[in-house]
Parts: C-alpha cells; sequence; structure tokens
C-alpha cells in the first residue's frame, strides 16, 4: 500500500477530487493548510503598512491505495492541479505498512 499525500492550491480541490474518482479513489483525506516553498509569499498594503504573507493557503490531500493504483493517482493528481504557474504544489509518496479499520477489524488492502 502507498500513502500520496498532495499540496495543492485550494482552488484546485474539486477537479483533482473528481480525477480522483475517475481513477478509482473511494476516500480522501483533506486537510486545509498554510506553507510556502519557491514562491516564498507575497507582501501585500494593509492601511498603508506593507507586510509579508509568508504562509499561503494550501490544501493537503492524503490517500491510501494500492501499490498498482499508485502511479494512477499521482498522474490524476499531477493533471488535475497542475496550473504551470509557481506554487502548484508538491506529492509525497510513502509505503504504508498496515491499515486496520476501526469499526469492523479489516486490515491492509480491505480495510481501504
Amino acid at each position: 500500500m502507498k500513502k500520496i499525500e498532495a499540496i495543492i492550491k485550494p482552488f484546485k480541490l474539486d477537479e483533482v477530487k473528481e480525477a480522483l474518482h475517475e481513477v478509482g479513489v473511494s476516500g480522501i483525506t483533506v486537510t486545509e493548510a498554510k506553507g510556502f516553498g519557491r514562491q516564498k509569499g507575497h507582501t501585500e498594503l494593509y492601511r498603508g503598512a506593507e507586510y509579508v504573507v509568508d504562509f499561503l493557503p494550501k490544501v493537503k490531500l492524503e490517500v491510501v491505495v494500492e501499490d498498482g493504483l499508485a502511479p494512477r493517482v499521482v498522474e490524476a493528481i499531477a493533471a488535475a492541479a497542475q496550473t504551470g504557474r509557481i506554487g502548484d504544489g508538491k506529492i509525497f509518496v510513502t509505503a504504508i505498512e498496515t491499515a486496520l479499520r476501526i469499526r469492523t477489524g479489516e486490515r491492509d488492502e480491505e480495510a481501504i
């Protein structure tokens, strides 16, 4: 099993969710996040004073899938989230040792 974490721009969430549904992902976890990478934030003017907004709003998606589905999930997220501009985000893939559905006691692939 693989855990795929993606940090994307918030306005791309619906498109990514649709793309994941199309490749057969049955569940995702979405968390509001703030952060920055190469784009380093930006400067804004508020009541005549400049200040730096260095943590930009992002959305973090987490999906756990079987090993064979992982490449298709990564491609679906990348295609749906891409704008071609700085700050499109990142995708991380890690191995999952075990999973347990608390309600039923199902484990591993049956639990996801």
